[in-house]
């Protein structure tokens, strides 16, 4: 009994102390009467509208063209007024060039005249001397048959009319003066491939040849000219 006594006495003392001792170190806090603050928020400000600016319908738009992209193929073609043919035979150009070819192989040969060298001066075939009454002057085109025509006047009187060259002779005869005779024979017109051409050969009353002449790639108006002394 003693001891049961003992302990409940040791326990009441224990607890007494601990109170004690917690009563001199912690001390409770007291409620906060002041009501709480609510935390003030500032708006962010807001963001002006954007401008609308209206396009001037009277002032010339700035026409900026895109830069060309890498893998572009080939390039745009620029505006043009001039009218073009975009579906023009490719041949044609084939068949210019071969024509300009053609016709420098044939000048080259001989065979047809060039523009680019007409003969535009009068030519002296000199002086002949003879006893024969007449002469016969056979002529013709000795290079292209094409449209070549001569006059020939003797003391500034046409002889035979105007006369187309061909690739065979014509011929024509006329009566001679005593003393000085001015014999002319003119190109008359250049044909359709260039200037005149012809060869001519004069022979006298006993069909012996006097003189063999001719001229390359006259231009229409040229003249050849024979001073004929009939003795």
């Amino acid at each position: 009994m003693k001891q049961f006594l003992l302990v409940v006495m040791l326990c009441f003392g224990i607890n007494v102390f601990a109170q004690a001792e917690f009563g001199k170190k912690f001390k409770p806090i007291a409620p906060m009467n002041k009501p709480a603050t609510p935390k003030k928020v500032t708006p962010k400000a807001t963001t002006d509208a954007p401008v609308i600016k209206a396009p001037d319908i009277l002032k010339k738009p700035e026409t900026t063209l895109p830069s060309f992209s890498k893998y572009q193929i080939g390039q745009p073609k620029s505006f043009s007024m001039i009218q073009t043919n975009d579906f023009a035979n490719p041949g044609d150009r084939i068949k210019d060039k071969m024509t300009k070819d053609l016709d420098k192989t044939l000048v080259r040969e001989g065979l047809k005249e060039d523009d680019r060298m007409l003969v535009k001066i009068d030519k002296n075939f000199g002086e002949i001397r003879t006893k024969s009454k007449y002469f016969v002057v056979q002529y013709r085109d000795y290079i292209y048959i094409d449209g070549d025509l001569i006059k020939a006047t003797l003391n500034n009187q046409m002889v035979g009319g105007i006369m187309e060259l061909f690739s065979n002779y014509g011929q024509f005869v006329f009566d001679l003066s005593d003393g000085i005779n001015t014999f002319e024979m003119e190109a008359f017109s250049k044909g359709s491939s260039g200037g005149n051409t012809c060869e001519f050969k004069i022979y006298d009353d006993k069909g012996a040849l006097v003189r063999s002449e001719f001229w390359d790639n006259w231009d229409k108006g040229v003249k050849g000219k024979f001073v004929i002394i009939k003795e």
